[in-house]
């Protein structure tokens, strides 16, 4: 088996690596994505906001190859497509990294590393797994990333959630990823776990992935992003470029916007717990 390839930055040609314009999946009579549009360019991060239910995890499988759109167009490097399944997206350069990281949690990091694409050596009986190429590989694509993990021999799950998350990242790099899809990375993590995870989601930024960014925190989003779309039961309530938007907007707009200033003042309004009775004497 040969190794696996670099990445490398792509050339800039000013064209998505993936697009999706307008579209929609239905699941019968569910719209559980509805005209939703979406641009993942080399080089930034497009940051996907909602609330649970919003569409986020729909989204991501379309992307990812576990569904097809319904209606819209899906394009890969220009090219409208329709991906059969996840190694199809693979194929295509596309890695996505779920929040619960599908991996083996007794085995070592390096193991988990190759999952699913271990080199060999030997032919015949004699044929085995190349545990020292292994090991290197994953020490030396680690540190290129910038992570310096005490023991690539130590089982992967007595790793911190963020560092599963580094070494998930640092994979997707390693292999060739043109484009890396991100499921709440930072979502079970508390806020300095949180930062660390961010910091290599940039460096696979600067490495010249296309990354999109599903979150529910704003302020997450913005420290890294270029690009947010906003979704709210399937459908896009915002798109947006960095120089377009304020953090404070941003918020706003994920937290409901006028909704929200609307059940602030029916707060202000409202009786207090006991319905008004509470100065009344038994």
């Amino acid at each position: 088996m040969t190794a696996p390839k670099e990445s490398s930055v792509p050339a800039d040609t000013g064209r998505a690596l993936v697009e999706l314009d307008h579209v929609s999946k239905f699941y019968g009579n569910i719209k559980a994505l509805q005209d939703v549009s979406l641009e993942v360019h080399a080089g930034e991060i497009s940051c996907v906001l909602g609330d649970n239910g919003a569409g986020k995890s729909t989204l991501i499988k379309i992307i990812a190859g576990l569904h097809r759109h319904d209606t819209g167009t899906f394009l890969i490097d220009g090219e409208e497509t329709t991906l059969a399944n996840p190694r199809d997206a693979l194929d295509r350069g596309i890695a996505t990294v779920y929040q619960d990281l599908a991996v083996v949690p007794l085995m070592p990091v390096w193991r988990n590393f190759f999952l699913g694409s271990e080199p060999t050596k030997g032919t015949g009986p004699f044929k085995s797994l190349d545990v020292r190429l292994m090991r290197q590989t994953t020490r030396s694509a680690l540190l290129r990333m910038g992570i310096d993990l005490r023991d690539v021999d130590q089982p992967i799950g007595t790793l911190s959630g963020g560092e599963r998350q580094c070494v998930a990242i640092a994979r997707a790099v390693h292999f060739g990823a043109k484009v890396l899809v991100l499921d709440e990375p930072t979502a079970a993590l508390g806020v300095k776990q949180s930062g660390v995870v961010l910091k290599y989601v940039a460096a696979a930024r600067d490495a010249g992935l296309g990354v999109v960014l599903i979150t529910h925190n704003p302020h997450h989003a913005y420290l890294v992003g270029d690009r947010f779309v906003l979704l709210k039961r399937g459908a896009m309530a915002g798109s947006h470029t960095k120089a377009d938007v304020t953090l404070d907007e941003l918020t706003r707009q994920m937290a409901g916007g006028s909704e929200l200033e609307e059940l602030s003042h029916e707060l202000e309004r409202a009786p207090g717990p006991l319905g008004g009775l509470r100065d009344e004497k038994p």
